[in-house]
């Protein structure tokens, strides 16, 4: 789980919060737990150079990477982020986004919860759009980036224009 608000544990250098991610894979081995920090600092470069810094001096979207990197190190059959985008730059939106794409091809199930719509849309396989708590419209996302009610509520266009 990749929570929303990041939530990492500040006085904590970025590689300790790391480690605390693979604590259930500690049982594997010391290397298994090294192939996975290794594998990390491969998908977010930035934290292999900040690994001693602490994690509370990070900026939000090196705050954003360590705590999807905290979650990867549990090699988890689904990870589930609540709002990765929030309150992050346009690049490192895409930075994050070209992240979830690679985690998706490389086999990994997602489970996204995001506000920013077109951008989750056009990375989803399958998108669900909700409102006070209900679904109201589901499938392909590739549907819904083309469906008409779904364009004018919550991507801010009309087909039409």
């Amino acid at each position: 789980m990749v929570p929303e608000g990041r939530q990492v544990f500040g006085t904590m250098t970025v590689e300790e919060n790391l480690l605390l991610g693979g604590h259930v894979v500690q049982k594997k081995g010391k290397q298994a737990l090294l192939e996975l920090l290794e594998h990390q600092y491969e998908l977010f470069p930035i934290l292999r150079d900040r690994k001693k810094q602490l994690a509370g001096t990070l900026s939000g979207g090196e705050q954003q990477m360590l705590a999807m990197g905290r979650a990867l190190m549990a090699k988890p059959s689904l990870v589930m982020m609540d709002a990765p985008s929030t309150g992050l730059a346009p690049l490192i939106v895409k930075e994050i986004f070209q992240v979830i794409v690679r985690l998706r091809d490389e086999g990994n199930t997602v489970l996204l919860v995001e506000q920013n719509a077109k951008a989750a849309l056009g990375i989803a396989d399958r998108g669900y759009v909700l409102e006070t708590g209900k679904i109201i419209v589901q499938g392909p996302a590739e549907d819904l980036l083309a469906n008409q009610a779904v364009q004018r509520a919550y991507l801010g266009r009309d087909r039409a224009e």
